[in-house]
This record gives structure tokens, sequence and C-alpha cells, in this order.
């Protein structure tokens, strides 16, 4: 039995694709958990007509991210941390630090989308990818800059 995939289906293809099928497979699990219809004229021109509007959407939606993506290029983040004498930060600067200082400056970008690896840990200029789009990823220049913390004073002992 032929059929066309309504959505991805592990071993047997992807949406859109027209596949053949044991009948039983197709009426038992593909049809009713509508993961898939049976091939006819109107069912194709359907699917046909979706995969068009997919195609116009996902183009659209890559030109915006490309377009976000030039501003972001020219973006400049600073964020202020407590460190040390030798520029090791207290703490560190995580993805969350980097997309609330994106929202601050007008970006409203997911801390998820942000691909900064590890924590960062020292004061410095850093290069952070962010995913905007499948086929999108902008960078993002990161300053980290120091609060600087005055060093404890040695303890004295005192002679009796």
């Amino acid at each position: 039995m032929e059929i066309i995939l309504k959505e991805a289906v592990e071993h047997l293809g992807e949406r859109g694709d027209i596949v053949r099928v044991a009948p039983g497979y197709a009426r038992n699990y593909l049809l009713p958990r509508k993961l898939a219809l049976a091939v006819t004229t109107g069912n194709k021109k359907q699917i046909e007509h979706e995969q068009k509007i997919a195609v116009a959407r996902a183009s659209e939606e890559r030109a915006v991210a490309q377009a976000l993506a030039t501003r972001f290029a020219q973006t400049e983040v600073t964020i202020t941390r407590r460190a040390g004498d030798n520029n090791q930060l207290y703490g560190s600067v995580t993805s969350a630090d980097v997309a609330e200082a994106l929202a601050a400056q007008g970006f409203e970008v997911d801390k998820r989308r942000i691909q900064l690896g590890d924590a960062l840990k020292a004061v410095g200029e850093h290069t952070i990818a962010v995913r905007l789009h499948r086929d999108v990823t902008a960078q993002v220049k990161v300053i980290v800059a120091a609060e600087r913390v005055a060093a404890a004073p040695a303890p004295t002992t005192s002679q009796p």
C-alpha cells in the first residue's frame, strides 16, 4: 500500500515522501496516529501545497535571521564581574548572563541558543556564537570586565 508521510517516520522517510508499506502497518499504525495519508490526487496536491508554503516560510525566516546576524556582528556586550588580581573571575559568566546582557541592548535571545561551551572564567574579550536559525549562526563580542576586589590583609600574629 502506498502512503504519503505527514511527519518524519524512522526507517520510512521524511514528511511528504510517498512510500510503500504493508497494508496492516498503514491501517493499524500510521493512519490512526495521523502519521500518514492514503495516496490520492487530492492528498498529493495538499502535501505539495504545504511543502511550498513551508519552503517559503523557511526562506523568509532565514532572511530575517541573516539580517539579525549582521546586527549581532556589530554588537559588543560588556559584563562586569568580581575578579582577583590574576584576572580570574570569582564566579563565571554563563549563557544566561550573556542573554540578559543582550536583552538589555534590545536583543531577545533564548539562553539555549547561545553556544558558550564552558562558562567564561577570565577577564577579557571573547567571541561567542549565537544560533539564530538552523543555517545561521551569529558572532557576538563579549567583553568581561573586572570589578576589582581588594585582597584581604594578611593576618598578623602578635607576640606576647
